[in-house]
């Protein structure tokens, strides 16, 4: 086995997570995928859109990300849209399952990656921000980036 194979390649990240929700814990689950998916996921072609997690029979399932179809796969193409089952131990879905039924919480796909050469999904639990607490936020930032110049300026 090569030195390539044993890291960490990120295939996609959701940028709008971090701006549409409060993240309070993280998780990491495999993915059951079909080839050409994982074909498509080495090359890139992930897009989270309005991805989260739903629960059914204590499994848990990916819903509302698409990856692209491959190509070259001929025949055997996937659903871009599909439900993936997540693999996570069941006392996991159990705990995420608690908490989003009772606290009105979402669990949301953060990143995609390559793990030894396994496909994984890093999951969130999240809340979702309030509209002001996004401008807050971007008014905050925009102020602190401001400040930065202004020091660096009489420097």
């Amino acid at each position: 086995m090569s030195k390539k194979n044993l890291g960490m390649k990120i295939v996609g990240v959701n940028k709008r997570a971090k701006r549409e929700y409060e993240i309070l814990e993280t998780f990491e689950a495999g993915l059951v995928l079909q080839g050409s998916e994982v074909k498509s996921l080495r090359l890139g072609r992930i897009s989270f859109k309005d991805g989260y997690v739903r629960f059914h029979n204590e499994e848990a399932f990916l819903v509302g990300v698409h990856i692209a179809p491959y190509e070259n796969a001929g025949y055997a193409q996937h659903d871009p849209e599909r439900e993936r089952k997540l693999l996570l131990h069941k006392r996991e879905i159990r705990s995420l399952m608690g908490k989003v039924e009772q606290k009105g919480l979402t669990v949301i796909p953060l990143k995609v990656y390559f793990k030894n050469g396994k496909a994984k999904v890093e999951l969130g639990l999240a809340k979702g921000k309030k509209l002001h607490d996004v401008r807050e936020e971007l008014k905050r930032r925009t102020i602190a980036r401001e400040m930065a110049r202004e020091m660096a300026r009489f420097k």
